[in-house]
């Protein structure tokens, strides 16, 4: 969301890698920055009470804009003309087509360089597209950018609205003000819409509220590659927005809409951590499914979720999902809050 003061940071040189598709298929969470992450939210969020956490140390928000700014955006090949860009937040897909480019997330507007030399790197041709898979920042802070050099940028009408709107996220330490109405999406998908590009169609949907209300998933067909934006985090314990109108609930019937969709052979994009398959989207599914019913059962004891946190809910997850982003203490709050 380009045009707010407070995300104006300086650009790092600009650093673009690539991989071979084996070693992409290979690579296990958490990455550089998903360690940041952790650190940063462990810290802050999982040991003490969240205002006081917050009062204490640099905002989570602005611990992660600094560390974007000093990583570099790594192109990865997911397969055919698909490719995926780690280091800008969240995972980034690419489609490269001979008249331009499709991409699901568009980064973190302190990456522009960075992200503008791995795009390079995959071939001639502008950004023609840009699906916003929800509203957070750390897929949305590039739109400004990438709406200005020519791209349609297409979101649901709950991820434009919130766009348009003032949001405190208190897991982040951070109040997000409206963005300029010029660096807004300005094509809207409330049901399943089909997107042209290079002989491609591409297909963009939204889910039921999720991650957040906003959710949208997009499928390239031709390639068997799913995008599903922040309703999968492969191997990592996902971040849910109540605020924004998600809830666990929500976020299981997205995870089995994912499995739904996804083949054999489909290749899966997250939001967060490496790609994956049918496999790691039934893993996961799983893992939500049986923490959901441990704290649900907790809850309904009468125990608060001091006592729930405690009682160590997901302990036999933790050793797989709760190593980066989001800390076993977090993840069973945001649990809780929905059961």
């Amino acid at each position: 969301m380009t045009g707010r003061a407070e995300r104006r940071l300086p650009a790092a040189d600009v650093q673009a890698q690539s991989t071979t598709e084996g070693e992409a298929m290979t690579r296990k969470p958490p990455t550089a920055l998903a360690n940041s992450w952790h650190s940063v939210i462990c810290a802050l969020l999982a040991c003490v009470p969240l205002a006081a956490a917050v009062a204490q140390a640099e905002s989570p928000y602005n611990a992660i804009n600094a560390e974007a700014a000093s990583s570099p955006v790594t192109a990865h090949p997911v397969r055919g003309k698909i490719s995926v860009l780690e280091g800008s937040g969240g995972n980034i897909t690419v489609l490269t087509a001979p008249e331009g480019k499709f991409l699901v997330d568009g980064g973190i507007a302190v990456s522009r360089s960075k992200i503008e030399a791995a795009l390079r790197g995959l071939g001639a041709g502008p950004v023609k597209y840009v699906v916003n898979t929800h509203w957070h920042w750390d897929h949305t802070d590039g739109n400004g950018w990438l709406k200005a050099a020519g791209a349609t940028m297409v979101a649901h009408p709950n991820t434009i609205r919130h766009l348009s709107e003032t949001i405190t996220v208190v897991e982040w330490g951070h109040t997000f003000t409206p963005v300029p109405a010029a660096d807004l999406p300005t094509q809207s998908v409330s049901a399943k819409t089909t997107i042209a590009l290079g002989g491609e169609s591409v297909q963009v949907e939204p889910f039921m509220p999720a991650h957040t209300d906003g959710d949208l998933f997009v499928y390239f067909p031709a390639e068997d590659v799913l995008a599903t934006g922040d309703t999968f985090w492969n191997g990592l314990y996902p971040f849910i927005d109540y605020a924004a109108g998600g809830g666990i609930n929500g976020v299981i019937k997205a995870a089995n809409a994912n499995i739904a969709h996804a083949g054999p052979n489909t290749l899966v994009v997250p939001g967060h951590g490496p790609v994956g398959g049918r496999a790691e989207l039934i893993e996961y599914r799983d893992m939500l499914v049986a923490i959901r019913a441990n704290v649900a059962a907790l809850k309904g004891q009468g125990k608060s979720l001091d006592e729930v946190v405690a009682a160590k809910p997901t302990a036999a997850f933790d050793a797989k999902w709760g190593n980066a982003v989001i800390s076993p203490a977090l993840f069973t709050a945001l649990v809780y809050q929905g059961v």
